[in-house]
């Protein structure tokens, strides 16, 4: 088969490397990809927001599977673009994903189909939003509406700090178009945690449970980021046997609705979920892979991803079986000096050819890298997931971090205890 995924981030070189391992894969294409994608696939330089380009390309070089990785050419409806044209491609269609695309959209389908949720108002006026904040009990979480790269939430511990995100996201537009309307809801407690699925609109296979780390520094301290890195499988979800309860209580549910509303659901979807003392509450949807999950998730896969993935387009997926290694993984996300602000320039990377002597558990995700003069350069805010597994999650978070110290580049950050919290449960 020719393979084409769409993206060019982390947890779209990590699905070019699973594509990789599998014999139907014949030829692999990735667009617009990345130096580390290279290694693997053939990158083409069209943008992840020009459907129309896609589907040309697609055409003519006659892609049996196209993988998408990125919310954003799924809010474009570019999943719609490629099945107009006949062409094969895993994904929701635009009206689907709005799961993710329409934070408001999302909050009004759970509370209409009771799912459960934090109690939400959604604002178009900043006044209105202002005065509902001083009304409310705090902390408070501010979201922006629309698509924002994991940068779009704000938890405020009073009112001056929900005041200033409204200001932040509706006035001085921090977000552009994602922050005109927003969506201020109740704070919850409790452990926050990653439940991705892949469904063909019929069967629902979960994949490994997942925990990300949002927060730039040690501790869950300073800004929300994309996420600092993530581990997989969790273990509280496996001891407590939370998976039946989730695809019960949540997943279950929230596709019918979708089904109901007139926009069924297939593709990848993500749950993040928080287990708070009242049970299992979503805190939002999105409507593809999460990043940096994948990078922790599909190292664990021992299932033929593209056999998987050809399943699900042809309404088929009653008839596979995941398996699993049962081993643990850890993904170390570096990131670039002034992440998740503005980046301070462009490094050479070095150290990751030391990297790859610990290539048997782990593998090195590019993210935000470019090649110039044959010099690797650290180019994006997040820019490499050091990814390692092992038959524990101490085993693994041991290898990670031995490969993390290897690499090197001006200014480069990153967390120090990634899956930490979870050894001491």
């Amino acid at each position: 088969m020719k393979i084409l995924v769409v993206g060019g981030g982390g947890r779209e070189h990590a699905i070019v490397w699973k594509v990789s391992q599998s014999p139907l894969a014949k030829k692999i294409y990735a667009m617009p990809g990345n130096p580390g994608i290279a290694r693997l696939a053939e990158c083409v330089p069209i943008k992840v927001d020009d459907p129309l380009s896609m589907v040309q390309f697609a055409l003519k070089e006659r892609i049996d599977l196209t993988i998408v990785g990125p919310e954003l050419p799924l809010s474009l409806g570019v999943c719609d673009a490629f099945k107009k044209s006949g062409l094969k491609i895993f994904g929701p269609t635009q009206r689907a994903a709005r799961i993710e695309s329409s934070k408001s959209f999302s909050k009004e389908l759970m509370l209409k189909y009771q799912i459960p949720t934090a109690s939400a108002k959604t604002f178009s006026s900043p006044v209105l939003a202002n005065k509902h904040i001083r009304e409310s009990k705090k902390p408070l979480v501010v979201k922006a509406d629309g698509l924002a790269a994991g940068k779009g939430v704000m938890i405020a511990q009073n009112d001056a700090e929900a005041i200033e995100a409204v200001d932040s996201f509706m006035n001085k537009n921090s977000l552009g178009n994602a922050g005109k309307v927003v969506v201020i809801e109740e704070f919850l407690e409790g452990e926050e945690i990653s439940f991705l699925v892949i469904t063909d609109g019929k069967t629902i296979l979960p994949l490994s449970s997942a925990q990300d780390h949002k927060r730039i520094f040690d501790g869950d301290k300073g800004p929300n980021t994309g996420g600092m890195g993530a581990y997989s499988p969790v273990p509280f979800v496996e001891t407590q046997n939370l998976e039946g309860a989730i695809i019960k209580e949540v997943m279950i549910p929230i596709l019918r609705a979708m089904e109901q509303e007139g926009c069924p659901f297939s593709g990848f979807l993500y749950g993040g979920l928080m287990m708070t003392q009242e049970g299992i509450k979503v805190l939002e949807f999105n409507a593809r892979l999460g990043d940096p999950e994948t990078q922790s998730i599909l190292p664990l896969l021992d299932s033929d991803f593209v056999e998987m993935i050809n399943a699900a387009v042809n309404g088929r997926l009653g008839s596979i079986k995941l398996k699993w290694s049962g081993q643990s993984s850890v993904c170390v996300v570096i990131a670039s000096e002034g992440y998740p602000g503005k980046i301070k320039g462009k490094a050479p990377i070095t150290g990751l050819e030391k990297s790859d002597a610990f290539e048997k558990n782990c593998f090195v995700f590019h993210s935000g890298t470019e090649m110039k003069d044959k010099t690797l350069l650290a180019s994006g805010g997040r820019v490499l997931g050091v990814t390692a597994w092992g038959n524990s999650l101490e085993e693994a978070r041991t290898f990670a971090y031995q490969s993390v110290s290897k690499i090197h580049f001006q200014g480069m950050q990153y967390r120090t205890d990634i899956a930490r919290k979870a050894l001491r449960h």
